[in-house]
């Protein structure tokens, strides 16, 4: 769940561009070499026009050379494969064909790319028009021509070469020359390694999805998780009074989640256009007008107030009661939920969490009420319609009155009281309902009720959701059963003899094995 996107930065000052302007005497395509055959990824416009096809159709090519004919010699076809292969390096002379099926001689070498892994990610094949310097090409359109026409109609053809290889001056010649060895030459200035490059930060800044950053996050996680259990827990039983080791416990999550508050404003963040945002003003502004005043108010230290033996009670009761709004932590996991939320598993996962915790929320509020209720302050006696004297008196625990201290002790356990919280509102929140824990005074009645309209919206929700995740999760299975169905019906319209019918079959499941339904096409 924690960490953020991240753009892809551009490999080595735009690798792409670095190629165009070191190689504008040449065309070239880029390929795959990570994906079967080696698609065409990027087609300069030098390519396109000197093939006559459009970047459109290019792309759609292998980048093995699709521009073979009659008249390519088939040795070095297959050279050109084992090159791609083995992932070499290498140049052919090679008589290809133009999109209008011209034939022209080709200088064409390929370059593997590797990335700072050691591994070929790209191909680079460079093409160079060399037709000038080769025997005049005689194909079906000159057969009959003098060799001196089939050498005119070459030089036409070739007169964008003638225009390249003319120099204005002795200056320009030596340039180009030095350019076309480079091109030619391939190294390792043209042909950089593909690689993504970390963002540059000040030292004092933080990458938000670097690996401390991401273990951090998962922490912070844990202890919300931790937070969203236990305060209203111990708000509502009172588990903390001179408990040392909850205090100290609760200290140091609060001394983390402090520690966090200081880290937000050295993390980069992702901006409105994807960029990474390393600026410490900029990052320090957003942390101030988002999540700074909920997380300020779920960290402050509310339990040491309690720890005061000479506390008002009044005061110490204010303070418990502020101890749940270290709820507000749950906004850091909502802030994290839109990477995992295209997930169905993720998804059932949270609602169940959600189901579990408004649960447990419940029960800690229906043990508060029947606390309250259970003994009368004023007139110091017992209620025995409350729900808490029930259960005492059902599990054998009665409450007692110390004439002595003039007090009311006994009664359940406080593990007992909150396993039969939690069992009465389950069965209220899934519409089960036993009756053998039942409200009884009007507080109680009136929280059944709410709590009946929260249960019922709540289970609406989550099992309309987990119907969803199902029906996603089996919607290629019941289109592959549909298409079966389809062909079975198909074959028995047209009364299709048994044998080529199985055969249809099998091939139908065997592709369907392989591709798992997905249209390569598309």
């Amino acid at each position: 769940m924690p960490g953020g996107k991240r753009g892809l930065v551009a490999p080595q000052n735009t690798f792409l561009e670095n190629i165009v302007r070191r190689s504008s005497e040449s065309s070239f395509l880029l390929g795959n070499a990570q994906i079967v055959d080696w698609p065409v990824v990027y087609s300069n416009d030098g390519f396109c026009k000197l093939s006559g096809y459009h970047r459109a159709d290019v792309m759609q090519k292998s980048s093995t050379c699709f521009m073979y004919g009659e008249l390519t010699d088939k040795k070095t076809i297959e050279k050109v494969r084992q090159t791609f292969d083995n992932y070499e390096s290498n140049c052919f002379e090679v008589l290809l064909y133009k999109k209008n099926r011209t034939p022209v001689w080709f200088y064409m070498q390929i370059a593997p790319i590797r990335n700072e892994h050691e591994k070929v990610v790209l191909f680079l094949c460079t093409f160079k028009d060399i037709t000038l310097f080769k025997q005049p090409i005689e194909d079906d359109s000159t057969k009959g021509w003098t060799k001196f026409a089939r050498l005119t109609r070459a030089l036409t053809n070739s007169r964008s070469v003638l225009q390249q290889l003319t120099p204005m001056n002795k200056t320009e010649v030596v340039h180009k020359h030095s350019r076309l060895a480079e091109v030619l030459q391939l190294g390792s200035d043209i042909l950089p390694q593909y690689k993504q490059e970390a963002p540059k930060t000040p030292p004092h800044i933080i990458l938000h999805y670097c690996a401390f950053k991401t273990t951090w996050d998962w922490v912070i996680l844990i202890l919300t998780f931790y937070t969203a259990i236990m305060v209203p827990y111990n708000v509502s039983f009172k588990t903390k009074q001179n408990n040392i080791a909850w205090l100290v416990l609760d200290s140091v999550v609060d001394v983390i989640f402090l520690v966090d508050i200081v880290l937000n404003f050295h993390t980069t963040f992702v901006g409105p256009g994807g960029e990474v945002i390393s600026d410490p003003k900029l990052i320090r502004m957003n942390y101030l007008k988002t999540w700074f005043v909920i997380d300020l108010l779920s960290c402050l230290p509310y339990d040491i107030i309690n720890a005061f033996e000479n506390v008002d009670e009044g005061i110490s009761s204010l303070f418990s009661s502020l101890k749940v709004v270290r709820l507000l932590r749950l906004g850091r996991v909502a802030r994290k939920l839109d990477h995992y939320l295209e997930y169905g598993a993720a998804v059932l996962v949270l609602l169940v969490c959600v189901f579990g915790l408004v649960a447990h929320w419940l029960a800690c509020i229906w043990y508060s009420i029947g606390d309250y209720e259970v003994i009368d302050e004023v007139t110091n006696t017992i209620q025995i319609d409350s729900w808490l004297y029930q259960l005492a008196l059902s599990i054998g625990t009665p409450y007692r009155y110390n004439t002595s201290a003039g007090i009311w002790e006994g009664g359940p356990s406080k593990d007992s009281l909150y396993v039969s919280s939690l069992y009465f509102t389950m069965t209220s929140l899934t519409t089960i309902g036993f009756g053998n824990i039942a409200p009884t005074t009007d507080v109680e009645k009136m929280f059944s009720v709410a709590m009946m309209m929260v249960g019922s919206l709540l289970y609406a929700t989550i099992f309309g959701n987990v119907t969803t995740i199902f029906q996603q999760m089996y919607a290629n299975t019941n289109r592959y059963h549909e298409m079966l169905n389809n062909v079975r019906d198909f074959l028995k319209l047209y009364q299709v003899p048994k044998g080529l019918s199985e055969r249809v079959m099998d091939y139908i499941v065997s592709t369907w094995s392989m591709s798992k339904g997905i249209d390569t096409e598309k």
